[in-house]
């Protein structure tokens, strides 16, 4: 079975193709600028990289021209387009609706109940979702919920404390998100530990970061909560604030609350803090020039980690695994030796050559440390392929 795995962005559609009988990743690519004068497309198989430049109306028609690459007779991985069982989606929110689904009227209604929650990701994703059904009607569509994973989390973990009837009547509650990383996060480390009973806290940090405990492979608590603006800072959105600083902040700046919300999902973060970027590699060079506030977006971002580290800790009763994954966990030594520092006590000591030379799935905890530490590549879209194969097989 062969599994096209789609994750999209307002004007990008980027894929990878897997064989899932071997679990062999077959092309990788993704068309960018979708909606402009000239699309920018990008296909990768057998080590055979290609780039076009072409018209790409919308995501039906970029997945279409992503059909048409993987089958071309000369450079193509597949005879015919059929030979994709489906398209896999790595959906961010559907609240009432969770796990894995196929996509139809329904799911697509509860994904736009959601999309004021999670504006950057539902949109787009339904938008395709819905031009594809309609274009595209032979290809199954199954979108894999990142909430999913976080559904074992307890009742007690999941509640806000605000009126019981919003509760009951509404979807708000600590859905969690990253489900896809984190999933992974659970199984691979089971793999190459051999234990399936570990207490793991998995620390996917990137442009969107949370960290989740896990426990026997299940989630058990997690950093984000009703939406992905919320946890630890990221690139360009807020993570947790306080909801009474609204009015505040309407009253000074004269803004309506949905501009508020605007600045509050897209210029803040890292961005907000520094002044310089959302990227955490722009961030840094400009602190090292005595840009003070890009100072303090790396010590805001690495102790609100720290803070969900710590608390974290206590759910589990410790833990046997710290993970870091995602673009900053597996590439960003000094963080990953910043949150770690000062934790000899509670059993984590990193081993300083070992974080340096990291590369790939590495152990970086010193001999001693009673909580190994680990750096992990996660593969989000292996995880999702799984998850359409499970639902298609029944």
């Amino acid at each position: 079975m062969k599994v096209l795995v789609a994750n999209l962005g307002s004007t990008s559609f980027k894929y990878r193709l897997l064989d899932m009988a071997t679990e062999r990743q077959l092309a990788v690519g993704g068309i960018e600028r979708i909606g402009e004068a000239e699309s920018r497309a990008v296909v990768e198989i057998d080590e055979q990289r290609r780039e076009l430049t072409l018209l790409v109306p919308d995501h039906a028609a970029a997945v279409e021209q992503c059909l048409a690459q993987l089958t071309d007779p000369d450079h193509g991985c597949l005879a015919d387009a059929s030979e994709v069982a489906a398209i896999g989606f790595k959906a961010v929110h559907g609240g009432r609706v969770s796990g894995v689904q196929r996509v139809d009227d329904e799911l697509l209604s509860a994904m736009e109940e959601m999309s004021q929650v999670a504006p950057a990701h539902n949109p787009p994703y339904i938008a395709a979702m819905r031009q594809l059904h309609e274009r595209l009607p032979e290809i199954p569509l199954v979108a894999a919920f990142e909430t999913g994973f976080h559904e074992t989390i307890p009742e007690r973990s999941r509640h806000y404390a605000i009126p019981h009837e919003w509760a009951d009547e509404l979807p708000i509650r600590r859905w969690g998100f990253h489900g896809a990383s984190h999933r992974y996060i659970a199984n691979r480390t089971a793999e190459l530990l051999g234990r399936e009973d570990l207490r793991i806290i998995s620390c996917h940090l990137g442009g969107s970061s949370s960290l989740c405990a896990i426990r026997d492979g299940k989630s058990v608590a997690t950093s984000m909560g009703m939406s992905p603006q919320s946890g630890v800072p990221h690139n360009n959105r807020v993570g947790d604030m306080d909801p009474f600083n609204l009015p505040l902040i309407m009253k000074a700046t004269g803004k309506s609350l949905d501009e508020v919300l605007e600045d509050l999902a897209c210029r803040s973060g890292l961005l907000g803090i520094s002044g310089v970027s959302g990227d955490l590699r722009d961030i840094q060079q400009a602190a090292a020039e005595g840009n003070s506030r890009a100072g303090l977006a790396l010590e805001v971002f690495t102790t609100d980690i720290r803070r969900y580290l710590g608390s974290l800790l206590v759910e589990l009763g410790g833990a046997d695994v710290i993970v870091f994954t995602g673009g900053i966990g597996e590439n960003q030594l000094q963080v990953r030796a910043t949150v770690c520092q000062g934790l000899e006590e509670l059993g984590v000591q990193l081993d300083e050559n070992a974080n340096g030379a990291a590369d790939g799935e590495s152990c970086i905890s010193d001999e001693g440390s009673r909580t190994q530490v680990w750096v992990i590549p996660t593969n989000e879209e292996l995880i999702v392929a799984r998850q359409v194969c499970q639902l298609l097989e029944g």
